[in-house]
């Protein structure tokens, strides 16, 4: 079905052009970057409108578009939208909501995966919004993955934080992992890049230093997660993440939320709104509950062989009802 989906959202320009009529609402979708979080994100909430029945080509229609890594194109391509005379518009990613919210006045927003709509001054209360605009959001829980951590590497000591400074959502969530860390007697070190070259340099850094490292919720690092995690496994070293599909991409286990359901939400708060609900009498739904423990399983055969530091499984971890092994 995704794909199926994802080649009508090809067509979406011609069917904008030529074939809209005014039972087809146009709903745009903002995605930053290309990477795996997002692009599950977006995939389930395809998924999801269509099982509501709101079908691309028949009854709506998608523009989808990608800012290809740069906020720059987000302001054009909201200006699109409006242009458009857009239905509703999803913002995917905090810098994706923060530049729709300039075009609140045009079309209602829901955005999608923001760790802190609050703290980014997109919305001000996160059970009346406010304006235009509403959405799904979600808080990484640090304390439950440096738990794992300590479970998992029980030895480790220090853990190198391979992120990029200008990402708001994940700079937000490493403050909060540094507080709970430091109360577990754990230093955090730190190590920056602008893009994936800088990063790598960064990881080789960490891994030289460190006995595990993490990311948080960063697209930047997630979009180059293959690569980032081969140097950690190369030397070696575990590598936890912030969310389930940078482990499915080669880090070695987070808790997190289940991001499908996650697009799923969203695509439902949409259809809300095209059904004539006002945003601001939506509440930010926000999911940091019910969470699932994610290991990467090859990642996990070759730290069993060798790791860094002192690597235990003990059978609460292995066999919890949310454990979920990831190819």
């Amino acid at each position: 079905m995704k794909k199926k989906l994802l080649a009508a959202l090809s067509a979406s320009a011609i069917l904008l052009a030529g074939c809209q009529t005014d039972s087809e609402p146009v709903i745009g979708v903002a995605q930053l970057v290309d990477q795996t979080s997002l692009n599950i994100i977006r995939d389930a909430m395809l998924d999801e409108f269509e099982e509501l029945g709101y079908k691309d080509g028949e009854n709506m229609v998608i523009d989808y578009q990608n800012a290809a890594g740069k906020a720059e194109n987000l302001n054009t391509i909201f200006s699109q939208f409006q242009s458009e005379d857009a239905a509703a518009v999803v913002a995917i990613t905090t810098a994706a909501a923060q530049s729709a919210q300039n075009f609140t006045d045009s079309y209602p927003v829901i955005f999608s995966a923001v760790a802190d709509p609050v703290g980014a001054g997109i919305v001000k209360d996160l059970e009346h919004p406010e304006g235009n605009i509403t959405g799904t959001s979600f808080e990484v829980q640090v304390d439950q993955i440096i738990d794992l951590i300590m479970e998992l590497n029980p030895d480790a000591k220090t853990i190198g934080a391979l992120y990029t400074p200008g990402e708001v959502n994940g700079v937000s969530t490493l403050n909060r992992f540094k507080t709970y860390a430091k109360e577990k007697g754990l230093e955090v070190i730190d190590g920056t890049g602008t893009d994936l070259t800088t990063l790598q340099q960064a990881a080789q850094m960490l891994v030289e230093k460190c006995d595990v490292l993490f990311s948080p919720n960063d697209n930047i690092v997630a979009s180059g997660m293959t690569a980032l995690a081969s140097i950690a496994l190369e030397n070696h070293v575990p590598y936890y993440a912030a969310a389930d599909s940078m482990v499915q991409d080669g880090a070695f286990a987070t808790v997190g939320i289940d991001y499908e359901e996650l697009g799923r939400e969203t695509a439902r708060m949409t259809v809300e709104v095209l059904e004539g609900k006002d945003p601001a009498d939506i509440p930010v739904k926000v999911f940091r509950d019910n969470l699932s423990i994610y290991i990467n399983q090859k990642t996990l055969d070759s730290l069993e062989k060798d790791c860094r530091t002192k690597l235990v499984l003990p059978e609460p971890v292995m066999k919890a009802d949310n454990l979920k092994l990831l190819d």
